[in-house]
């Protein structure tokens, strides 16, 4: 039933997903939805569960931050179809946008905050990081852009994260 939510919100977006259309995708019946998840708002809210298991960065060398978080979403990216749903919902659609933002406030910010050499700045460090995965993510999972598709995932570190290193760890202009 998760699996159908999230293709069906991934295709229509929020507004235009329906219960029932969820249910027959998944080969039930629509009630079988409302009953576990009471309305699609609920539902929605249990598709759009992720935990994206960010790393415990404290303890790496400040020198190899970047490529580790980089590696790591690679990795999760290419292990988790929900997040490339919950990317089509987020650039479509206030709510999915909104499940976006908590998951990188709950999840990623605050092992940003262990690295962030000035913490005052790590709202606006954490949103240029967001910037560079995220975008690289559409374009790899979302729009198959096939020069973003190619790359091995050294070379999507080796690209990325230099830029990533230095949102984390370089001085403000």
């Amino acid at each position: 039933m998760l699996a159908a939510a999230r293709d069906r919100f991934a295709a229509d977006g929020y507004e235009r997903a329906t219960i029932r259309a969820i249910a027959r995708d998944a080969g039930i019946d629509p009630s079988m939805v409302m009953r576990y998840y009471g309305n699609k708002e609920g539902l929605f809210a249990a598709a759009s569960e992720i935990d994206v298991r960010a790393p415990d960065l404290a303890q790496v060398p400040s020198g190899e931050v970047g490529a580790r978080l980089v590696r790591h979403f690679i990795e999760r990216w290419e292990g988790d179809e929900t997040l490339t749903a919950m990317m089509r919902v987020g650039v479509t659609n206030t709510a999915g946008a909104e499940r976006m933002r908590g998951i990188f406030a709950e999840q990623i910010r605050p092992v940003l905050d262990t690295v962030c050499p000035v913490p005052e700045e790590a709202a606006t460090r954490a949103a240029l990081i967001a910037s560079q995965i995220l975008g690289m993510a559409l374009c790899r999972y979302v729009l198959h852009m096939p020069p973003a598709v190619a790359l091995t995932h050294d070379e999507l570190v080796a690209w990325l994260a230099p830029t990533v290193q230095r949102y984390l760890t370089a001085q403000r202009p």
